[in-house]
């Protein structure tokens, strides 16, 4: 045995297993073995994303169309926002990356190659030969109870403090971060974040941090609205009793928002965006799209003069994004709304669609 261990682990394991849009099966699959510089988890909790949601309802961005090849490659494990307990460590895993048997951890969701372009100016977020766990064949997910992180991957030990179905929300926290990091929020902004749902809020709690003169937050659940406020809101429009682009306008004369966050993956969202946002104002564009988003780019160019950015991933965020929540400066037991074991994942899936009931929705192998 070429690695660390406390016990042997097993030969087969429990998984969910992507098989293509509708098609996901709890399955018999072989259970990762560690080679050099590798970790093996035992997954602990791991959450379901609105990609993945995404992915199951089979849009083009994951399964292709006439224009591109779509991103997902089944038969496949899902799951990259987890926190697993470290079980078997490949040689020299360990001092490379601090961990120890026992420890809770974490990985990045890309796994750069560390050679192209981009991983040698140290935009590794957007390697170009990357995966991202749970859509590529040679990075499995987290849906298992057994997770392989490669010897490419960004791995983080979690505070023993953290609960563990607090920490599979780091991911979506990091995300969160970067995207307002692109917003290069300043201390007397309106900002505007669109959408309250888990990355949403994430973004709320990362730029109330920023300070800004008003953080305004839309969405159309008044109970998603109620955590955005624990999350650092100031102002709560809900856009289906009020006109929001009109409200915006008032509040800042007439001027619209410095800074729109979009966090709702809905292309109406992006048209209301552009119609609040003050001229020379820049708008972050996060979200993973169902369909092509049609727009006036007119109004991004010669009108306003605008500043458009997008955000991906979570790169350098992991370690804050691990220092908030381990500070309490969310409330997680408000975000993490659903704990369901593993084989319940057609339930949670159905959860995270219909998205009335629940926020952030975590399965436990």
């Amino acid at each position: 045995m070429q690695y660390q261990s406390e016990t042997p682990l097993p030969a087969m394991m429990q998984a969910i297993v992507c098989r293509g849009p509708h098609d996901y099966r709890l399955e018999e699959w072989a259970a990762p073995q560690p080679g050099p510089g590798e970790v093996v988890v035992r997954v602990k909790s791991v959450g379901i994303c609105a990609s993945d949601l995404k992915c199951y309802l089979g849009a083009a961005l994951f399964w292709g169309d006439d224009h591109r090849v779509g991103y997902c490659q089944p038969p496949v494990i899902p799951g990259h926002e987890f926190v697993g307990q470290v079980v078997a460590l490949g040689a020299g895993a360990g001092d490379k990356y601090g961990l120890a048997l026992g420890d809770m951890a974490i990985s990045e969701q890309i796994v750069p190659c560390w050679n192209c372009r981009f991983c040698k100016r140290g935009q590794y977020w957007m390697c170009q030969n990357g995966s991202v766990y749970g859509f590529r064949q040679n990075a499995f997910g987290a849906m298992a109870e057994y997770m392989l992180f490669p010897a490419a991957a960004l791995n983080y030990k979690v505070p023993a403090s953290i609960p563990l179905h607090h920490a599979a929300y780091i991911e979506p926290l990091a995300c969160g971060i970067h995207a307002v990091d692109r917003g290069n929020i300043q201390f007397e902004d309106t900002v505007v974040i669109a959408g309250a749902g888990p990355l949403g809020l994430g973004m709320i709690a990362a730029a109330h941090l920023k300070h800004p003169h008003t953080l305004v937050v839309l969405d159309m659940d008044d109970k998603r609205l109620d955590v955005a406020k624990a999350c650092g809101a100031d102002v709560l429009l809900n856009p289906r009793k009020v006109d929001v682009v009109d409200e915006v306008l008032k509040m800042t004369d007439g001027y619209g928002c410095d800074v729109y966050i979009e966090a709702t993956g809905h292309p109406a969202a992006v048209e209301q965006g552009l119609r609040m946002i003050r001229k020379l104002g820049t708008f972050v564009e996060f979200s993973v799209m169902r369909e092509p988003v049609t727009t006036d780019w007119t109004v991004i160019g010669d009108t306003k003069e605008l500043n458009i950015h997008g955000a991906h991933l979570g790169p350098y965020c992991y370690p804050i994004a691990i220092d908030m929540i381990a500070k309490g400066l969310l409330p997680m037991d408000r975000i993490v709304t659903h704990q369901l074991p593993l084989a319940q994942f057609q339930k949670g899936i159905d959860l995270v669609e219909a998205g009335n009931q629940s926020i952030k929705v975590t399965l436990t192998p």
